[in-house]
């Protein structure tokens, strides 16, 4: 087994991760974003740099899309995406929570960068006709684990992240 690994090190395989965050605000309806390069709504997050820990890359972009910074610990849906126009993708989705009131005016306030078009708060009656299928699909599967209250904790070497 160990014979394989020199081979892994000089030439592991090309995956993109990227990373969601799953927010609701006080009616329970979610928060999706549009963007300049993907059909349909998505929810706020994007891709991981290089070295970055998964939940700073989640807060990361939800921050520059949404204005929030949340703690994002816990992981409520994964995904593995094959490779079709784009190297292969492994998306996680990340729990952020049920937002405050002056949480939910934070997002009214924000301006987003240019590649963000839209924000908007969505029922899950509405995900099949305004989100890309893609995300629409891994997007109820976070929401049937955040009902059933099951979610798996983001572990840095072993440990839950702080």
């Amino acid at each position: 087994m160990l014979h394989h690994l020199p081979t892994l090190l000089t030439t592991p395989p090309r995956r993109r991760h990227n990373h969601h965050a799953l927010i609701l605000n006080r009616d329970g309806a979610l928060l999706a974003i549009g963007t300049t390069h993907q059909s349909g709504l998505v929810l706020p997050g994007g891709p991981a740099e290089a070295n970055e820990l998964p939940h700073h890359a989640a807060r990361r972009h939800t921050d520059t899309q949404t204005g929030l910074v949340l703690p994002l610990r816990k992981i409520l849906a994964t995904d593995h995406t094959p490779t079709r126009l784009l190297p292969e993708a492994l998306h996680l989705v990340h729990w952020g929570g049920r937002l405050s009131p002056a949480q939910e005016s934070t997002v009214a306030r924000h301006r987003p960068p240019a590649t963000v078009t839209a924000v908007h708060w969505l029922h899950r009656t509405q995900l099949a006709d305004t989100m890309h299928p893609d995300h629409h699909r891994r997007t109820t599967h976070a929401l049937d684990a955040l009902t059933r209250g099951t979610h798996l904790p983001l572990l840095l070497h072993g440990t839950p992240a702080e």
